[in-house]
């Protein structure tokens, strides 16, 4: 059954042994960070922290942070299972491009069950805070590490609308708290906030309308952050992965609507005519990102709930609790990144390359140069544009056994033949680059050589035993002594 809201969840990760409650008083202040990051290393449940110093309201953090919460999150036992689900959707009709594949699988007749759905009254709208007193001082928005430029919103559901035609778009951007009353709004280049930010510009500075949901279920949350193309509404997608559609109601005080059961809404505008400096901030990198100029967020209103739950997270050094969020997208829109590029059977994104910076890829090799193709054809897909380092290998290796991936690297790879040198759009958190947003790329080609891509004598066998003796010394094992 889908979690109706934040508290749902919780007692679903306590039911599971997945939560630990904290009764002490906690600092939101650099305490809280130090405690779930040494959860999180050491693969440690879900936190609650029932008492936060100088806020009424508690913080539930972690709540993502292994593959076990995170599959409970998405209702499934693998991710694969969703992706599964999508696939059946997609071969309804066959496409012709992988944004088109998406489109589609959003926009199917069978699908209009998912559409959201408005209510007149939400749990999100039961208390208004008072404008003249606690707006933003009131929420326990952690400072995370000590050279942040502030503290800062985390798990904001960020949403906005086009312009031209009233479609909303919900993402997730980290938001520096200034004030009680503004926030940085950090849009990076690529993603839809800052497109409907650059089309609020031309119409003579208008006021963007902008409301931030915090907290409610799950799948919502974790939709905010898939790599879907524009005009895509990510809670169909939530919908979908859930089963339910998802509750909306009209903002109080702005042109928007957002989810029902959020715990917190923000509700406030952008000034195309404003920008001030947000950051640094210390990011899923492992380093902190530079501060820079950004857009300004003023609110207007918050409400909540009356049982009002704090979802929070933070990033760092990996692994945290967003690679395993990573992960779920990885293997969910794994497949119909197969129907653009079918030579692929697997792909990894490693953890410590923070889903941007490598892709190691395994294809069923059929012609000469198929693995520079398929690098080429990754560096032109969506978020995949930006990887840094892409590694090809044969179909017949496990990429999760990162000790064959790197033995087959150092032997399978002559650097002048297999390297495939590049430059283009780069993650803005990848601080190696010599410029922001775009610096060089290299494709790796470690797959077996033929004699048509530059081999100039025979590619040796693998070693390996032969079945009837594994099978001899399987069966005498234990006569071994062992």
């Amino acid at each position: 059954m889908a979690y109706k809201n934040t508290r749902q969840f919780i007692e679903k990760l306590e039911s599971m042994n997945e939560l630990h409650r904290i009764p002490a008083e906690v600092d939101p202040y650099l305490e809280i960070t130090e405690i779930a990051d040494r959860i999180s290393k050491n693969n440690g449940p879900a936190l609650f922290c029932e008492n936060v110093k100088d806020s009424e309201f508690p913080i539930l953090i972690n709540a993502y942070g292994s593959y076990k919460r995170m599959a409970s999150a998405l209702y499934c036992n693998r991710f694969d299972e969703i992706a599964d689900k999508l696939m059946a959707q997609l071969k309804m009709k066959p496409p012709q491009s992988f944004i088109e594949k998406i489109k589609l699988l959003f926009t199917l007749k069978e699908m209009a069950h998912l559409i959201p759905k408005k209510v007149k009254n939400a749990p999100c709208q039961e208390r208004t805070f008072d404008a003249a007193g606690p707006m933003l001082d009131a929420l326990p928005i952690l400072t995370c590490w000590p050279e942040d430029g502030g503290p800062f919103i985390t798990l904001p559901l960020v949403i906005t609308k086009d312009p031209e035609h009233g479609m909303q778009n919900m993402g997730m951007y980290r938001m520096h708290k200034y004030d009680n009353k503004t926030t940085g709004m950090h849009w990076q280049y690529n993603k839809d906030g800052t497109r409907h930010f650059d089309k609020y510009k031309n119409l003579n500075n208008k006021r963007m309308d902008v409301a931030v949901a915090i907290g409610g279920p799950p799948e919502v949350t974790y939709a905010a952050t898939a790599p879907l193309p524009p005009d895509i509404d990510e809670l169909i997608l939530a919908a979908f992965i859930s089963s339910k559609p998802v509750e909306i109601v009209k903002a109080k005080t702005v042109d928007l609507f957002v989810p029902a059961e959020a715990d917190f809404i923000l509700e406030g505008y952008v000034d195309p005519s404003e920008e001030r400096i947000e950051g640094p901030f210390g990011d899923h990198t492992g380093f902190y990102s530079p501060a820079d100029i950004y857009p300004v967020f003023h609110v207007t209103c918050i409400t909540c709930r009356k049982n009002a739950v704090y979802p929070t997270t933070i990033v760092g050094k990996p692994p945290m609790e967003d690679c395993y969020m990573a992960k779920a997208t990885e293997r969910i829109f794994l497949p119909m990144l197969k129907m653009v590029v079918p030579e692929i059977v697997d792909m990894e994104l490693p953890l410590e390359g923070v889903f941007h910076n490598c892709a190691l890829v395994s294809i069923d090799k059929k012609y000469p140069g198929e693995a520079k193709k398929v690098i080429n054809a990754l560096w032109g897909l969506g978020q995949m544009a930006s990887t840094k380092f892409v590694a090809v290998f044969d179909k017949d290796i496990d990429l999760r056994d990162y000790s064959t991936v790197v033995w087959k690297l150092l032997n399978n790879v002559d650097p002048r033949r297999d390297l495939l040198m590049s430059e283009g759009p780069l993650d803005a958190l990848d601080h190696s680059a010599p410029f922001a947003n775009f610096g060089g790329k290299m494709g790796i080609d470690a797959t077996r050589k033929t004699r048509e891509e530059g081999m100039g004598r025979d590619w040796p066998n693998e070693i390996t035993m032969s079945d009837e003796i594994k099978d001899r010394v399987t069966k005498r094992w234990k006569s071994y002594g062992f």
